[in-house]
């Protein structure tokens, strides 16, 4: 395996939500995505999945450290938001650091 340069944090989020939820779960991550986490210091990346049996949502983020991520829980809006997903689904967070990411080309 090559070493790895440039370490960052990962958070992977997994969400259970009722299928009837999924859409509006999914629509409240997006919102917060857009107007939330791309403002905040430390964030790099961020994967949404939506299960194909509508019984989950799992967030992917790659953030520069876990005190990154530590602020951005700590953060009001962030706050205020987890609040409204707790509303309609359970999580599971689980921290870990990325070793590897890769990603084939896809040709149109």
């Amino acid at each position: 395996m090559p070493a790895v340069t440039n370490k960052t944090t990962t958070l992977i989020n997994i969400l259970k939500v009722d299928p009837s939820s999924q859409d509006r779960l999914v629509d409240m991550i997006n919102d917060s995505i857009d107007s939330v986490i791309h403002q905040l210091p430390g964030w790099v990346s961020t994967n949404l999945v939506a299960s194909t049996d509508g019984t989950a949502v799992i967030i992917i983020s790659r953030w520069r450290s876990a005190d990154h991520i530590q602020a951005m829980r700590l953060d009001p809006r962030m706050v205020a938001y987890f609040e409204e997903i707790r509303a309609i689904a359970s999580f599971e967070s689980i921290l870990g650091t990325s070793v590897r990411a890769e990603e084939a080309r896809i040709e149109a």
